[in-house]
């Protein structure tokens, strides 16, 4: 029984928080955060190791590298196409799909527009917090057994699923 504690297997709920490095506040968690604990990837792997054996109402704060959260921000990811390639909506901030330079048709990975200028496109492939050390604050709220078909299917099912925080 895991009885308030979490342990491998159990349905997390997280009341949280992340900040930059200098406090600038860059995710409120108006949302609770809902994971399946225990070496799923359903939330960042040393955020998931300070919750461990953690009870409701604990609190843990940890301080991610750019490599053990969002990634480091990678240049060649940003990417520089003729406008007409375009639709003629195209806004700032504007998600796309595509495929890097070199890549085979399967490794699409989501764009933003960051730029337009004149007959070109800026698009920067890179995470939006890529590059950043980030610090994440969590209180612990909720704690159940996971389902059979959650461990099965390696994360949360159904209408308690929650942030985007590790993906």
């Amino acid at each position: 029984m895991h009885n308030g504690m979490v342990l491998k297997n159990t349905v997390v709920t997280l009341d949280y928080s992340v900040v930059d490095t200098d406090g600038g506040l860059v995710d409120e968690g108006r949302e609770a955060l809902v994971y399946l604990h225990g070496g799923y990837d359903d939330i960042f792997p040393k955020i998931e190791e300070a919750l461990h054996e953690k009870r409701i109402g604990e609190s843990v704060t940890v301080r991610l590298q750019p490599g053990e959260a969002f990634g480091e921000y990678d240049p060649e990811l940003v990417q520089v196409e003729p406008r007409d390639d375009f639709p003629r909506e195209l806004e700032v901030g504007m998600m796309l799909e595509g495929a890097p330079e070199g890549s085979g048709e399967e490794d699409f990975i989501l764009y933003r527009v960051t730029d337009i200028a004149g007959d070109k496109v800026i698009l920067d492939g890179n995470h939006p917090l890529a590059g950043n050390a980030l610090v994440f604050t969590c209180t612990v709220t909720a704690v159940r057994p996971a389902s059979m078909e959650e461990i099965a299917h390696g994360h949360v099912q159904g209408a308690d699923e929650g942030g985007y925080i590790c993906h």
